[in-house]
Formats: C-alpha cells, structure tokens, sequence
C-alpha cells in the first residue's frame, strides 16, 4: 500500500503564490506516477496537473500560474501555485496511479489518494 501526505495548504491573498507538498511513503512507485487535484464544496474533483511519461499536463485553468515538479529520492511532488486566484479556492489532492496506467486526467485512473488540504484564496 502507499500513504500520500500533503501539507503545505494555506490561507493567501489574490495573487499570492503557495507550494503544495506530497510525500509519498510505504510501497514506492514512481513520483512521475502522481498528480494533483482539487475539489470546491458543490462540486466534482477535477484535474488540475499529472505526468504522463514524466512529462506533465496541466488544466487550461492553471496552465503558466501552476508547476508540477518531483523529487523521487524524497517520494516527493510539489505542486507550486503562483498568481492565485479566488476560484483556485479548493482542497487539494494528491493521487498515485501506482502500476495502474489510463487518462491521466480522470479520478479513476489513481489508486492512492492523500487525505488533503486546503487552500483559500481571499481577494
């Protein structure tokens, strides 16, 4: 089994900037295998960012405000949020695909889920 540990989550200002983090621990896959999400009250978790070969993607929401980036002797991913904004408000999730392979876009795809955190984005 993996355990996903985010933190890094916050209250910050409109354009602010925060660096999520997700240590990854137990059974140890790829960090290339990880992505995050996130998740408004009301409504569906979507995709936000994940790697597809180690390569990432990112949602036309976040694309050149949101990086995705790895540090596989740490079992770590990050995710840095710059130029936020109010909509960004959302818990975040990190996700593991494990050995499972598929859209890296969709919930369904990732086996390991960590327990999340919070950001707030007050203008």
């Amino acid at each position: 089994q993996v355990q996903l540990v985010e933190s890094g989550g916050g209250l910050v200002q409109a354009g602010g900037s925060l660096r999520l983090s997700c240590a990854a621990s137990g059974r140890t896959f790829s960090t290339c295998a990880m992505g995050w999400f996130r998740q408004a009250p009301g409504k569906e978790r979507e995709f936000v960012t994940a790697m597809s070969r180690c390569i990432p993607s990112y949602a036309d929401s976040v694309k050149g405000r949101f990086t995705i980036s790895r540090d596989n002797a740490k079992n770590t991913v990050y995710l840095q949020m710059n130029s936020l904004k109010p909509e960004d408000t959302a818990v975040y999730y990190c996700a593991s695909r494990g050995s499972q392979v598929g859209d890296i876009t969709t919930t369904a795809t990732y086996k390991y889920w960590g327990q999340g955190t919070q950001v707030t984005v007050f203008s």
